[in-house]
């Protein structure tokens, strides 16, 4: 029999306090496994010790003047830089053929980043005395390396104040997109008009 002063039982609360359990720290796991990584990579010979990756801008109006790095260059960029993507991966170059390109001035930013990576890089050959193509000659390799990547560029270059010329103030921005949108809109439907005119012209020839 229950007791006026007994608590009664609540079943809804029996298993409520396991999901605020916590075994593990992910952040401190992860920190751990970087500093892991980043020290052997240090003791492996003249190898880089991070990988190339691009220079993108952050998401949103309000972080897009910032710079910081991608995930891997577009197929374009290493084709216009003339790397292949099987060679990339073998010298420290990640590639993500997912990304696109949505602007020519990150595309020429990032071509220029893997030219100035190109031009830095010494790859050894796999066997001593052996070269093969796309190795480096025998006098760059003895000369002095370094380890560091290539920093990103500056993000924001502050302008001085200077005076709107005439072209500027009779330039209409919002027109010359509106015009420029709509010419790749309506390509085909005047490339189709204008076969059908001069197919029409010819009929009339004839």
């Amino acid at each position: 029999m229950c007791l006026a002063t007994d608590s009664t039982t609540s079943r809804h609360k029996t298993n409520i306090w396991v999901s605020g359990l916590t075994t593990s720290s992910t952040p401190t796991i992860s920190a751990r496994i970087g500093n892991v990584t980043f020290a052997h990579a240090t003791a492996l010979g003249v190898r880089p010790v991070t990988l190339l990756r691009p220079a993108v801008r952050g998401q949103t109006i309000r972080y897009n003047r910032k710079l910081r790095e991608g995930r891997g260059f577009t197929l374009a960029e290493l084709k216009e830089a003339g790397i292949g993507r099987k060679e990339a991966l073998g010298v420290g170059i990640v590639v993500d053929h997912r990304r696109r390109n949505l602007s020519e001035e990150g595309k020429k930013l990032n071509v220029e980043r893997l030219q100035a990576y190109k031009q830095r890089l010494i790859v050894f050959p796999r066997k001593t005395g052996k070269a093969k193509k796309g190795d480096s000659s025998p006098s760059d390799l003895e000369a002095s390396t370094t380890r560091t990547a290539i920093s990103l560029p500056t993000s924001y270059t502050h302008e001085s104040p200077r005076k709107i010329t005439a072209e500027e103030s009779e330039f209409k921005a919002y027109r010359t997109l509106r015009i420029t949108r709509a010419n790749a809109r309506f390509e085909g439907v005047r490339r189709i008009r204008a076969a059908k005119k001069e197919e029409e012209e010819a009929n009339k020839k004839k």
